[in-house]
């Protein structure tokens, strides 16, 4: 069943657009892969980023923190960029590459296969350094806003946290409270877990 992709806002796609004709701003890009690439690139497949805000038995919240576009050279993805919505409107962000790339194509191929239409977006994690797949089933939705359903498919991308099995959907209603016990319980050792995320360019958005 066709995934039924949300439009991004014209001006988010325009900046990312911007910046790809900009050989500043790809020759500073810390992604060889971009640099290298032969022949034209382009953005494809945005993807709404909502950020997990609030996640109890009541229920979880989310925030749009952006949109991402895979960047393609010929028919593999060689990069991803960022837009985000600053008061002045939508912004481009970054670019960046990494393993979330590859595993965000292979999950969305293994999402074309499911018997149900689902809109597909990303769902951060950053306590957790987490990055899921959010197979929405309402595929008519409005992308930038709505919490997941109970329903919902969450298919974490690798690399998950330990414990948590990468590329397996998991109903919202099963892994969220999952995700609860973990963010609520913080390692005698380690102490809380740090509200920013990691400090590198393939990272959950924070």
């Amino acid at each position: 069943m066709p995934l039924h992709v949300p439009p991004a806002p014209a001006p988010a796609l325009r900046s990312v657009l911007t910046a790809l004709g900009s050989p500043t701003a790809v020759r500073e890009a810390r992604t060889p892969s971009l640099r290298a690439a032969p022949g034209p690139v382009t953005p494809d497949l945005p993807l709404p980023v909502h950020v997990l805000e609030r996640n109890t038995a009541a229920g979880a919240t989310t925030r749009l923190s952006g949109w991402r576009f895979l960047i393609r050279s010929g028919d593999r993805a060689v990069a991803a960029a960022e837009s985000m919505l600053t008061p002045d409107g939508w912004a481009f962000s970054h670019f960046f590459e990494g393993p979330y790339i590859a595993s965000t194509e292979l999950a969305l191929r293994q999402a074309e296969a499911a018997a149900q239409p689902y809109q597909p977006r990303l769902l951060s994690v950053p306590e957790l350094y987490m990055l899921t797949l959010w197979l929405h089933g309402d595929p008519a939705a409005d992308g930038a806003s709505g919490a997941p359903l109970a329903t919902d498919l969450l298919v974490p991308l690798a690399p998950a946290p330990p414990g948590i099995a990468a590329h397996r959907p998991y109903r919202a209603a099963d892994l969220l409270p999952m995700l609860t016990l973990r963010t609520t319980a913080p390692s005698p050792l380690l102490g809380p877990p740090d509200p920013v995320g990691p400090a590198h360019a393939d990272s959950p958005a924070a």
